[in-house]
């Protein structure tokens, strides 16, 4: 349409959720949600993750981050132009590297990269439960969505992005603020 021309002629997007980051692989494992009802007290007691879509002026990027349940500090966050469990994988070792600590629980949404043996096998490998949302349940992990919105309306949608490196020049920025000025 007309529009939908002149929109991506004046690097115009709509406000509405881009392509989804959660595609299930029924070969996984699906790990049931044990968050429902739970009190959660203290710092590192649950984290959770998720992956949120960025557009760019040529093509995208995808961005995991790992955030703490109660404080709702980041931890750590990684940016990659493929969906590969490899980034997620690599944010949540420099999380438990970082801090120091890992959680009693890690909480995630049904997506291949948080099902996958790569993920899996490094939360059982240290010894921590397995949460993962219901399906559709975005409520279930709402810490996170809450700062995709902020960092989205914030910092991302107000800039336009030639490339990866100052994608993440802009998020570290971003985040610096969100955990220590905010």
């Amino acid at each position: 349409s007309r529009m939908r021309r002149m929109m991506r002629i004046m690097g115009i997007v709509a406000m509405v959720p881009q392509p989804t980051t959660s595609k299930p692989n029924k070969e996984h494992t699906i790990y049931p949600y044990l968050l429902r009802g739970r009190e959660v007290g203290d710092v590192d007691e649950v984290w959770c993750a998720d992956i949120t879509y960025i557009p760019m002026a040529k093509g995208h990027a995808y961005l995991v981050a790992i955030m703490d349940w109660h404080s709702r500090a980041v931890l750590s966050w990684e940016l990659s132009n493929t969906m590969d469990s490899s980034f997620c994988v690599r944010a949540l070792n420099e999380a438990m590297r970082r801090i120091g600590r890992i959680p009693k629980i890690f909480n995630t949404d049904q997506g291949a990269q948080f099902t996958g043996r790569n993920w899996v096998s490094t939360l059982k490998a240290n010894g921590i439960e397995i949460s993962m949302d219901g399906k559709g349940r975005w409520m279930d992990n709402v810490f996170i969505e809450r700062l995709w919105r902020s960092l989205k309306y914030e910092k991302i949608r107000l800039w336009s992005y030639d490339t990866v490196s100052e994608l993440r020049t802009h998020i570290d920025d971003w985040m610096n603020y969100y955990n220590h000025r905010r």
